[in-house]
């Protein structure tokens, strides 16, 4: 749990300082290219301005601010999943059981919310934002549970492959020694 904390800590400034630059070149593509239309750029007979230029580069480097936003945000999401999957109360295993065990709770979630929905939608006033809320809190649960079992799918044929690679390397070892 301790190092789980420091890799919040540690991961989550990260995400939020890139998202804040990627906000301001985002902002800046939009705003100064519009500025610069009458600006040419001198020895270039091309019809690209210099507010094209700009716009580029600012969606380039926004795009780069995304993307390490999006590396540490995957680490945040592995941890925060492990979290959230412990307080749910599901066990620690990464088995075909629990990821069966998943895709059950996302049957009986969809159930419920399917249920539930039309039920909310008709409580006076605030019934449609009840039904939506529900709806979104729903599918946020079932995107942690089929990310899970991506993990565990991928954490079984990981091992798979690290297994058959040893037993490769250990025939090529034994032919290589024998011969």
């Amino acid at each position: 749990m301790k190092k789980e904390g420091e890799e919040i800590r540690r991961r989550f400034p990260r995400v939020v300082m890139n998202l804040i630059m990627a906000l301001i070149f985002w902002v800046i593509s939009v705003y100064v290219p519009p500025t610069l239309q009458s600006i040419a750029i001198p020895g270039l007979s091309t019809d690209a301005s210099f507010s094209l230029l700009i716009w580029i580069l600012a969606i380039l480097v926004m795009s780069i601010f995304l993307l390490r936003a999006l590396t540490d945000s995957l680490v945040l999401g592995d941890v925060l999943t492990d979290v959230l999957v412990r307080r749910l109360g599901i066990k620690g295993e990464r088995s075909p059981k629990r990821a069966a065990r998943e895709v059950v709770y996302i049957i009986i979630i969809v159930l419920l919310i399917t249920a539930l929905s039309p039920i909310l939608s008709t409580i006076p006033d605030y019934g449609n934002y009840f039904a939506v809320a529900t709806t979104y809190i729903g599918l946020g649960l079932v995107i942690v549970f089929i990310y899970d079992i991506g993990r565990i799918i991928y954490k079984i044929i990981e091992e798979k492959a690290e297994t058959f690679a040893d037993r490769l390397a250990g025939t090529v070892k034994r032919n290589k020694n024998s011969g």
